[in-house]
């Protein structure tokens, strides 16, 4: 197997940091899983070489690859995987970030989406990149259990998934977003824009702008908070 070295964005394979992130790679992509790498003092490995031997990935141990690819001591486990594409489903909810750009805020937006039930993730570039370790470590390996696609606009977006009736969230939003009164539809698009700039004002003519009321002794919700209330609130319309 080739050298493995310290990720950039350019080359074609990554990795998953700690067992957690590689169990939940080797379930969700096991074609895509080059090897995984046990460190020599890695006690707690007998249902980890079972699933690698279940998909025939080879296990190896090269306790100099963790001191090049990790910054915590505490890792026992890595997952090298060769990167994928994805494509969403024409038929489910989407969440679509425009020009997110910290890589862990994009792990926890994916966790969280996850969590809510969301398994579509469209990402506007240039954006953070979803297959960076530190993104992936953020998910805490939710990644490898959801669909993300990348598009260059907004519009290219929506040549492809027309069907789906799309919600802005903004600070001058139109329309304030409440428990009693979320839009109830079975098809949504919510967008969220870059953690400082949001979104223009050209999404304000993108389906419906919505606003979260907030207290005014804060300027903005951080993003990953802002995710989790629409979210939430959408995937919960109509329930008692």
């Amino acid at each position: 197997m080739d050298q493995i070295k310290p990720y950039k964005k350019g080359i074609e394979y990554s990795y998953t940091l700690g067992a957690f992130p590689t169990f939940e790679l080797i379930k969700g992509h096991p074609e895509s899983v080059q090897a995984v790498y046990l460190h020599s003092t890695f006690t707690d490995r007998d249902s980890l070489v079972s699933l690698c031997n279940n998909y025939k990935i080879p296990i190896l141990t090269d306790d100099k690859l963790f001191r090049k690819l990790s910054d915590k001591e505490n890792c026992f486990v890595i997952g090298v995987f060769d990167k994928y594409k994805c494509i969403l489903d024409r038929n489910k909810s989407h969440i679509v970030l425009v020009n997110p750009s910290n890589m862990g805020n994009l792990g926890t937006i994916i966790r969280t989406a996850l969590g809510m039930g969301i398994q579509d993730i469209a990402l506007i570039t240039p954006c953070a990149d979803v297959f960076n370790p530190k993104t992936i470590r953020s998910s805490m390996g939710a990644l490898f259990k959801l669909r993300h696609q990348y598009f260059d606009s907004f519009k290219e977006y929506r040549e492809i998934y027309q069907k789906h009736d799309v919600f802005t969230f903004m600070l001058n939003g139109t329309n304030t977003l409440e428990i009693q009164n979320c839009p109830k539809t079975d098809l949504f698009s919510l967008v969220f824009g870059n953690e400082a700039t949001g979104l223009d004002d050209s999404f304000l003519k993108e389906g419906t702008s919505i606003c979260i009321p907030q207290s005014p002794d804060v300027d903005s919700l951080n993003i990953t908070i802002a995710v989790g209330i629409g979210t939430f609130i959408f995937t919960h319309q109509g329930l008692e």
